[in-house]
């Protein structure tokens, strides 16, 4: 059981349902999607959320394994890991879901109004019978009973009479369940804290200042306004405006303080979410943004790009180190914010709209949700876990995912949402685990030998496509097309409503072509070929319009030229999809074993989880032993020394049976294909694996500054702590935080060193309280709950020295450091007994780049590996059965890569635990007839999928293994004889859209 239907909720699911685990998906709201999806983009990529969420909200719900319980609340936990009853109350929702169509007729009706919409943070009202939102996951009408005039007076009856289905039901009553389950995930989410709270600020007060949740609802172009950005309070006359000019974002509100009232952590979000809103504010028209911010805490991957990005092509004003004392309402509605700036003076500024940047807060009701499933909260309301079990309870059996652990943000919630599933899975399989049967699709319709009918789908994309593109003006031209029988326009075609719609056109309609025109194939097009699938076509019969990524958002500011385009781009792929072919893809036998590379903290625990579920594990270590970098470690973690824990780790994973572990190798190769890998090490042997994993981890930054390797007292952190435990005691220390980082050459945050200098800043002042400890720092990055190490180095008299990132690197003469101190104004010496440098973590780039050649992925500019997509598939490679966990993907903390291996582990046995899979159907295919066999097709494939096989009479023929064959079709172009075309990609399909592009009778001259 999945408690909690957000992003976290839904990944876990869908993880658990592909093992062939059936999943009861409990959300206590009557849809789900979470907060994820009230967003309007996501950083660092500025994705549309709705655009990336819906695909995996539909995949949900149309999952055979997972019963979706919407409008469900668990209520008693009873039994124990492997054998729980729960009892789930089954809230009365008035609207029965098989007969509700989603149409909203009866809302139409409805007479009771002013009602704060929850949904939208109460920023407009909505009916007493609702639906929660446009994407809603089931589309279904809901009657809240305590505002319902039948329901309260017995009068009205409208939505009754309204309701064509006979969907309405007032004898609706609750109901208990009781469900059988082997584990239990607890991804309940959290909630946004009360700005009111806050009341220097005015929320509440002045109409102009909005929480960024709120605000986050006013960009959005599914939100009250459809993406235009108004101030909320304004006069229509000569001194005051609708559009705003200038909006500052007020950060750290009720985080990182001890007021009464708000948190002492950090949130960890806030600001990246506050520069991802101020840059998609920018692209609204020109104005002015400033974020004020103690310290930019942008630890995350890409994240430090992406805050440059805001400030140098945006114009994004950073105000660094300034607090906010208190914000003031002009006669006009207008706001004064007064702050002090980082060299202390006082400044006054005016702004149109406030937005505040409110921290992460634990869910409602988690104290009463924590006694119901028997576990227990830290002291911040959380969910209580520890560093080396990130991902467990108190209670054996349940788990836990998601920011109910702490605050975090989308692609950590994912990555450990597939990490408490692979958790939550070994309950499951140690019991007698049948696997569910497979999904049954309708039989497929016979359209060989037919005339096209298709069936046109044109999307706005909430404000993506529609507020460049004229919609309604493509869907008329699109009817004026050849072999169309239906065109219809959609605000999410990805939403659930709309993948029914066309199921059902299929055959209602008798559509035998599917053609939508909405955003990119890269991450749609597997949903709509699901829907033909489910409306009994096939899937390949199905193709695509891009008319986002290559239209409107590369023409966002010429809309006439941009519709021009989109009819453009319409009639190119009805063209070919007039031409499309029924395909099958092949079935590929699975190996059920993995290959984990690197032996350290990650790969070790990965493969652990692997092997807990029943299958063979290979580690293979380059170093002579296993643990990794963590061998250098000297501190403690929860009480626990790493060394401790590194070595009973060791002794786990070389006393498991299905692990085989392989030290003083390397990887020579790895040929093969998702399911069918051969794993081939330095020692000459192989291994067939069905899934590989690389968490071959970082290296620490070798430092040339300062003197290091020459000067006695320079010295790294693990130095550093290495000397700390054999009773070292320095009087005058300084660390020098970001070396190796965060310069010209190396331009990410590594994560790790902030936390790692407050750490020995600590026991230094511990051990002699009288030690002068300075740290010298551009920002202090302890997000979340490390946020006390910084609090309590402060109030143990470690000094902080913050120098303008602008500065040059603080200076060493062997006996002092030279510093600009920011708010000073001024440089500072500070003499030094043991200077310690705060190394970033460096990407092994080599060692990465020989391993990605194999398998053919891709390594980022920052030379970490580059996965497949940063929010929603965080561990998975685009080459299909590889995968990523640890430092390898990104430097990050030990709590943090343990949840990460876990989390690949659950995707590694997504493709292991399966006796075989079906191959993509688009693919190359040989013409043996006209094959002379001169092997050019050979040498051009880089993923070896092309080979000669001899024939019979001696001659030599091209074939594809469709296991390898990645459809590129450079085998295709390099032929000179014409012997290889790609299916889905025919000579004859090409040809009609560029004759129609060019808008010539197709297969014309």
């Amino acid at each position: 059981m999945v408690i909690g239907g957000g992003i976290a909720g839904i990944q876990a699911s869908l993880d658990l349902a592909d093992r062939g685990i059936h999943v009861y998906l409990v959300e206590k709201d009557p849809t789900i999607g979470g907060v994820m999806c009230r967003l309007d983009k996501t950083f660092p990529t500025n994705d549309c959320s709705a655009c990336i969420l819906s695909p995996k909200m539909a995949d949900c719900n149309g999952h055979p394994n997972i019963d979706v319980l919407t409008y469900h609340e668990v209520l008693k936990v009873d039994g124990e890991a492997g054998d729980f009853k729960v009892t789930v109350l089954k809230k009365a929702r008035y609207v029965n879901p098989k007969e509700c169509t989603g149409c909203g007729d009866c809302i139409a009706k409805c007479p009771v109004k002013n009602i704060p919409d929850k949904y939208e943070f109460g920023l407009v009202n909505r009916k007493a019978i609702y639906i929660p939102h446009a994407q809603a996951v089931p589309r279904v009408a809901v009657i809240d009973k305590s505002v319902c005039m039948k329901l309260t007076k017995d009068k009205c009856g409208n939505c009754f009479k309204a309701c064509g289905k006979g969907a309405i039901h007032y004898d609706d009553k609750d109901e208990e369940i009781v469900l059988d389950v082997g584990s239990i995930i607890a991804a309940p989410g959290f909630k946004v804290w009360d700005a009111s709270i806050a009341t220097e600020y005015g929320y509440g007060r002045y109409k102009n200042v909005v929480t960024a949740i709120e605000y986050e609802r006013m960009m959005c172009a599914s939100g009250p306004d459809k993406g235009h950005i108004t101030i909320p309070y304004f006069k229509v006359d000569n001194n005051t405006k609708e559009h705003p000019t200038k909006i500052a974002y007020i950060q750290c509100c009720g985080s990182r303080s001890e007021k009464k009232g708000w948190k002492k952590y950090c949130s960890s979000v806030c600001c990246m979410y506050a520069t991802k809103q101020a840059m998609i504010t920018k692209e609204h028209g020109d104005l002015q943004e400033d974020i004020f911010f103690m310290d930019i805490r942008s630890y995350g991957k890409e994240f430090e790009a992406y805050i440059h990005r805001g400030e140098d092509e945006y114009g994004i004003r950073m105000h660094r180190g300034a607090r906010v004392s208190n914000v003031e309402e002009n006669p006009d509605k207008s706001l004064t914010i007064n702050y002090t700036d980082d060299q202390n003076n006082g400044v006054s500024e005016t702004f149109d709209i406030v937005v505040l940047s409110v921290g992460l807060a634990p869910p409602e009701g988690a104290e009463e949700f924590a006694k119901t499933l028997g576990i227990e909260l830290n002291n911040y309301g959380f969910c209580k876990t520890s560093v080396f079990k990130p991902l467990e309870t108190t209670r054996k059996g349940i788990f836990v995912t998601g920011a109910f652990a702490a605050p975090k943000d989308i692609p950590t919630s994912v990555a450990e949402a597939c990490g408490s599933s692979a958790k939550a899975g070994a309950w499951i399989v140690k019991k007698d685990f049948t696997p569910c049967a497979p999904k049954k699709y309708p039989v497929e319709k016979d359209v060989i030998g037919k005339e096209p009918r298709i069936g046109v789908w044109v999307c706005h994309c909430g404000i993506n496509i529609g507020s460049v593109v004229k919609v309604p003006e493509v869907v008329e031209y699109a009817k004026t097309l050849p072999n169309v029988v239906i065109a219809n326009e959609s605000q999410y075609a990805c939403a659930q409503d709309c993948l029914e719609s066309i199921s059902k056109a299929i055959v209602e309609q008798d559509l035998n072509r599917v053609v939508v025109a909405s955003c990119t194939p890269r991450t749609h097009e597997p949903l709509f070929r699901e829907a033909c699938r489910d409306g009994g076509l096939n899937k390949y019969l199905f193709n695509m319009a891009n008319i986002r990524d290559q239209c409107s958002w590369i023409h966002m500011h010429q809309p006439e030229d941009a519709t021009a385009k989109a009819k453009d781009l319409l009639r190119m792929a009805l063209a070919k999809a007039a031409l499309l072919e029924p395909l099958v893809g092949s079935e590929i036998p699975v190996t059920n074993a993995a290959a984990v590379i690197g032996g350290g903290i990650t790969g070790m625990n990965a493969a652990l989880d692997i092997a807990a579920q029943g299958y063979p594990v290979h580690i293979v270590e380059k170093e002579k032993e296993l643990g990794g970098f963590a061998r250098n470690f000297n501190f403690k973690e929860d009480g626990i020394c790493v060394k401790d824990y590194l070595a009973e780790l060791i002794a786990k994973v070389e006393k498991c049976p299905l692990i085989t572990v392989h030290t003083g190798v390397t990887v020579k190769d790895i040929p093969g294909f998702v399911g069918n890998f051969t794993l081939r090490l330095s020692d000459g042997k192989d291994y067939p694996v069905g899934g590989v994993l690389f968490a071959v981890g970082a290296k620490p930054y070798q430092p040339t500054e300062y003197n290091y390797g020459k000067d006695a007292k320079v010295m790294t952190q693990i130095d550093f702590e290495a000397k700390l435990k054999d009773g070292y005691n320095p009087q005058n220390v300084v660390f020098i935080q970001c070396v190796g980082s965060r310069n010209d050459s190396v331009h990410y945050c590594s994560r790790v060193c902030c936390a790692s200098s407050l750490r020995n800043a600590i026991k230094v002042k511990m051990a002699n309280p009288m030690a002068n400890v300075t740290i010298v720092h551009k920002d202090i990055r302890t997000y979340g709950f490390r946020e006390e190490l910084y609090q309590k180095a402060s109030c143990l008299g470690v000094k902080f020295l913050r120098y303008p990132v602008t500065n040059a690197m603080p200076e060493y003469d062997g006996k002092c450091v030279k510093a600009f101190d920011a708010t000073l104004g001024d440089y500072v010496e500070i003499p030094v007994d043991a200077l310690v440098l705060a190394t970033g973590i460096a990407p092994d780039r080599e060692n990465k780049e020989n391993l990605a050649k194999m398998v053919k992925v891709p390594i980022s500019k920052d030379g970490f590996y580059f996965e497949a997509h940063q929010k929603l598939r965080p561990v998975d490679f685009a080459t299909e059965g590889v995968y990523v966990a640890g430092a390898a993907h990104w430097p990050k903390f030990m709590d943090e890569c343990i949840a990460q291996a876990s989390g690949a582990a659950s995707r590694i046995l997504t493709v292991i635990s399966k006796d075989k899979l079906i191959s993509e159907g688009i693919v190359a295919g040989v013409n043996e007839s006209l094959c002379d066999g001169c092997g050019v097709c050979v040498g051009c494939c880089d993923y070896n999928a092309v080979s000669l096989v001899k024939q019979a009479d001696g001659s030599f023929k091209s074939q594809v293994n469709p296991g390898l064959c990645k459809g590129c079709g450079c085998c295709v172009a390099s032929c000179p004889s014409g012997a290889l075309e790609q299916k889905g990609f025919r000579t004859k399909q090409i040809i009609a859209e560029i004759d129609a592009c060019l808008d010539y009778p197709v297969g014309g001259e």
